[in-house]
C-alpha cells in the first residue's frame, strides 16, 4: 500500500475551498482519470473511474465529516484506498487543502504507475486543477455542511 500527501494554497476562503470539495460529482472536472462519481446518499458515492486503459467502478463511504476541517472516506469495494483531505485557513483569502490517500494498486498498470512515481504525479496534477477549478470560477458549486461522525462515535 502506498501513501500519497499533496497539499495545495487556493486563493479563495476556508468554507469556499470546502463546500466545493463536498460537491463529489464536479470532481471529473479536475481529477484525472475519474470519469463520474455519483452521490448516493450524504454518505456513499459511486466512481468510475479509468487508468491504463483499465476502467474501474466502486463505492466509497465517508467516514468522517467536519465541515471547514476534514473529510474522511474508504473504498468499500473495488480498489483498496482511503484517505482524508484537511483544510486549513491561512488567512481571510487563502486556504491550504491537504489530501493524504492510502492507496493498494490493482492490476500491472497500476502497479508499474505507483513504482514510478505515476501515482503521486496524478495526485499532485488533480490538487493543481482543483485551485485552477475554483478559483477560476469564484464561486463554489454548491455545499454539503453536514456532520458525519468517525465510526463508533455518538
Amino acid at each position: 500500500m502506498s501513501t500519497i500527501t499533496e497539499s495545495v494554497d487556493v486563493e479563495v476562503p476556508l468554507s469556499r475551498a470546502y463546500n466545493q470539495w463536498t460537491q463529489f460529482e464536479t470532481f471529473p472536472a479536475f481529477m484525472d482519470g475519474v470519469e463520474l462519481v455519483r452521490q448516493l446518499d450524504d454518505t456513499h458515492t459511486h466512481w468510475v473511474t479509468k487508468f491504463g486503459g483499465a476502467t474501474r467502478e466502486f463505492d466509497a463511504t465517508i467516514t468522517e465529516q467536519r465541515p471547514d476541517e476534514r473529510i474522511a472516506w474508504r473504498s468499500i469495494n473495488g480498489p483498496t484506498h482511503a484517505g482524508v483531505v484537511t483544510f486549513h485557513r491561512l488567512d481571510e483569502a487563502t486556504t491550504r487543502v491537504t489530501a493524504q490517500m492510502d492507496i493498494d494498486p490493482e492490476g500491472f498498470a497500476e502497479e508499474t504507475a505507483d513504482k514510478f512515481g505515476l501515482l503521486d504525479r496524478r495526485v499532485k496534477g488533480d490538487m493543481r486543477r482543483f485551485k485552477e477549478f475554483i478559483e477560476e470560477r469564484g464561486v463554489e458549486t454548491g455545499g454539503w455542511r453536514g456532520d458525519v461522525d468517525p465510526p463508533g462515535m455518538p
